[in-house]
């Protein structure tokens, strides 16, 4: 055993030293290499150094996520030590689903979620789940704001076809909000018709006054709105929505307010996160990703509900193989989302929180602020540039400046930067337009690696006729 883990650990020790110098992107997958990747297990073992090596080839052809120089979509870091907590957790193998089962463990991925609950400024009687991403902890928050506010009364959902007049049942999103509620919605047994989308403003905020038009006017028409979703820090352009008023709105037509947090949330731990994120206490559910903006791996998400009984409500199920297994003081977790068996999540944040201390993540995303804000102002000081909207958190965006620029020359634009393998950026439709993105947020992006990101997007810029 000892010897399989110094081979392991040194694979990942040798990758992560390379991290600095590793190419942004090597998507190109030999044919070759594809037909030795899907062989199936052979009968007779192989020995564990050359299986290493195929999975380093592997992982090689890749977009790499895990590197500084990663601005795609929404970085997510992949620290190390939660990583080593997720093999902690997997070698212990145990079950955390019913709190009687391995209480010690449950009691530390409570305690985590009850710290998260206090920074988000929820009350007594909160609570939280730990969930594979932001995608099922939308799911679960659906599920119950569905309970609570329409109960049994209301169908799942209507014929295909039908129109919005015969869905009693409304929620409410934007254009900027991540489809994943959409999803989320289908999956729970909701029709398109049952999924009303909010007018934004020019900033692609959530306009406050439509939306009470809108909703006011479904309720007039029969329906019955019951859950409005807000985003702090879109996915697109890292917005956040007007939350006080929002959370005003939906408690004035008693409805369940959700805030997608996915990307955004724990810009919270800074004082100007804190500021932007005001009103975010006031949701009756918020949705996070450690795998964004605390810069765990793949695969951690949140979900935390001012009240826990509701997520309870909509979730708790019993069966005669499971006699007398709940009800102590900690959390049955099974109880709270849709699975049963369920990883041990709660050491993948307990870990790394404990051993680097809160402050450690607190200084990373301040220095993430920082840098986003520089490259927003260079940016925007280049007239062959347009930068059209603010950089609210991190995530910069921008395009060719020019009434004749067409969506290909774009197009062209980011392929070219994209292709010195020196960077990798993404890009968005914004007011109908393609619009390059540059998201800081991986905690192994510093100062080099943004300023060197820039210089590549001006480089290109100039080589433009």
């Amino acid at each position: 055993m000892s010897l399989l883990s110094e081979l392991v650990i040194a694979l990942l020790a040798e990758f992560v030293d390379g991290l600095d110098n590793a190419a942004a992107a090597r998507v190109e997958l030999p044919d070759d290499l594809a037909t030795v990747l899907g062989q199936p297990p052979p009968e007779q073992p192989t020995g564990l150094p050359a299986l290493l090596d195929t999975v380093r080839q592997a992982a090689d052809h890749a977009v790499e996520t895990a590197g500084p120089r990663f601005f795609g979509y929404i970085p997510g870091g992949g620290l190390f030590v939660s990583a080593l907590a997720e093999l902690l957790a997997q070698t212990l193998n145990r079950y955390t689903g019913l709190s009687d089962i391995a209480p010690g463990l449950v009691a530390l991925e409570d305690g985590v979620l009850r710290w998260l609950c206090q920074l988000f400024g929820l009350p007594p009687g909160a609570g939280g789940l730990l969930t594979t991403g932001g995608s099922m902890a939308t799911l679960s928050m659906l599920v119950a704001a569905r309970q609570d506010r329409l109960g049994d009364s209301v169908p799942l959902g209507i014929p295909r076809g039908a129109t919005v007049g015969s869905a009693p049942g409304t929620i409410y999103v934007s254009e900027q909000t991540n489809h994943c509620v959409r999803k989320a919605a289908r999956i729970a047994g909701l029709a398109a018709a049952q999924v009303r989308t909010l007018p934004t403003t020019a900033e692609l905020r959530i306009d406050v006054d439509a939306a009470a038009a809108m909703i006011a006017a479904d309720r007039a028409a029969g329906l019955r709105p019951f859950l409005l979703v807000a985003t702090a820090g879109t996915t697109s352009a890292g917005v956040i929505d007007p939350l006080v008023e929002l959370a005003a709105l939906a408690r004035r037509h008693e409805m369940w307010c959700h805030v997608d947090a996915c990307y955004g949330g724990f810009f919270q731990l800074t004082e100007r996160g804190r500021q932007r994120l005001a009103g975010i206490e006031q949701a009756d559910s918020i949705s996070l990703d450690p795998h964004k903006s605390l810069f765990l791996p793949y695969g951690t998400g949140v979900l935390l509900v001012r009240k826990i009984s509701a997520l309870a409500a909509a979730h708790t199920d019993d069966a005669d193989y499971l006699p007398d297994l709940h009800g102590g003081a900690l959390p049955d977790f099974a109880h709270l989302g849709a699975e049963l068996t369920r990883g041990n999540r709660g050491l993948r944040l307990w870990l790394p929180l404990h051993l680097h201390g809160v402050q450690a993540f607190r200084a990373a995303l301040d220095e993430k602020l920082d840098l986003a804000h520089w490259a927003h102002t260079e940016l925007s000081a280049d007239d062959r540039l347009e930068v059209p909207y603010p950089c609210e958190l991190s995530t910069v965006l921008f395009r060719l400046r020019g009434s004749n620029t067409r969506d290909g020359d774009n197009e062209a634009f980011l392929r070219r930067i994209n292709a010195t393998n020196r960077v990798f950026l993404s890009g968005t439709r914004l007011d109908g337009r393609l619009t390059l993105r540059l998201c800081v947020l991986s905690h192994r992006t510093h100062a080099r690696h943004v300023h060197e990101a820039v210089s590549i997007i001006r480089e290109f810029v100039e080589s433009i006729p």
